[in-house]
């Protein structure tokens, strides 16, 4: 499967660790439809944010979702805070 899929949700943090991910939750759907390309829990993948474009992993939330990190950078770039609602693309990789 090489088609790009769309989600739509707001930017999320993880607030109860010593260094906070800030991260896009993907939807169960998509982790269950992608599970086959999981390698220890992670989903290769390329994302698409405004104009900004990286190869990063869908990564394993411990309840058989996953989530996309928003990297600093992208978020400055893209100026995304927590709690923003962002449309994001990905293709797996």
């Amino acid at each position: 499967m090489k088609n790009s899929i769309s989600i739509s949700a707001d930017v999320e943090i993880f607030k109860n660790v010593s260094s906070p991910w800030i991260y896009v939750p993907v939807p169960a759907e998509y982790s269950e439809m992608l599970s086959d390309l999981a390698d220890r829990g992670l989903i290769p993948v390329k994302v698409t944010l405004g104009a900004s474009s990286w190869n990063t992993s869908m990564m394993p939330m411990g309840d058989g979702t996953h989530f996309i990190p928003l990297s600093k950078k992208i978020r400055t770039k893209e100026s995304i805070s927590v709690g923003d609602h962002v449309i994001l693309d990905f293709t797996p990789r």
